[in-house]
């Protein structure tokens, strides 16, 4: 049996997103092994991200600056702008390097289950962004990136409907067959998704 404070630190560990209590063992026991030159990087590595960690105040991103690194690249196109649920979406769009607009997260997604209406979401600054401000470039393109769930998708239309009294060009993630999938391996709600984008053959 381990002492309680390495058991503390397993069960700390199992609490984070794709850790279970197995893999939290297994770092653990890494981190003990490693202990001399792992320890100390990964306390300062944690204290340096508690101490300046904020929430960037224009998209919602979560930086080490307000406003974050994305919002504050000058390269970056003022008049494309991607609406996510959650922070780590634009994080995993953004590792691809194929959007070089901008970012707006709305703090979750529309769920009459959970209680989650419109007001509990980062909407109305999303109509502030939208809304064409003298001097400023207005938005001309609105992507939509919500996840290909019933609660995803009802929030995309809500915000398609909301976005109609701009004049901006709304755009949806598309959804189907991922690249190198089988057919026979996928879900009918995929299958039926890319039954309806289909397109002809170019």
């Amino acid at each position: 049996m381990a002492s309680q404070e390495i058991e503390a630190l397993s069960g700390a560990l199992a609490r984070l997103p794709g850790l279970g209590p197995r893999s939290a063992r297994r770092a653990v026991l890494w981190l003990v092994k490693n202990r001399e030159q792992a320890l100390p990087a990964l306390l300062e590595a944690l204290d340096a991200v508690s101490e300046t960690l904020v929430e960037c105040t224009t998209c919602g991103n979560v930086d080490t600056a307000d406003p974050c690194a994305i919002c504050a690249d000058p390269r970056r196109d003022l008049r494309a702008l991607c609406v996510v649920e959650d922070v780590a979406d634009v994080w995993a769009l953004d590792r691809a390097r194929l959007f070089r607009g901008r970012y707006h997260v709305l703090g979750g997604k529309l769920s009459a289950l959970d209680g989650i209406g419109p007001e509990d979401l980062n909407i109305a600054s999303l109509m502030e962004r939208v809304a064409a401000k003298d001097g400023e470039t207005a938005v001309d393109e609105v992507v939509l990136a919500m996840n290909a769930t019933l609660e995803g998708q009802t929030t995309a239309h809500y915000l398609a409907e909301r976005l109609e009294e701009h004049k901006v060009r709304i755009t949806q993630l598309a959804h189907g067959l991922p690249v190198g999938g089988e057919l026979d391996y996928l879900d009918e709600g995929t299958l039926a998704q890319a039954l309806r984008a289909r397109r002809p053959v170019e």
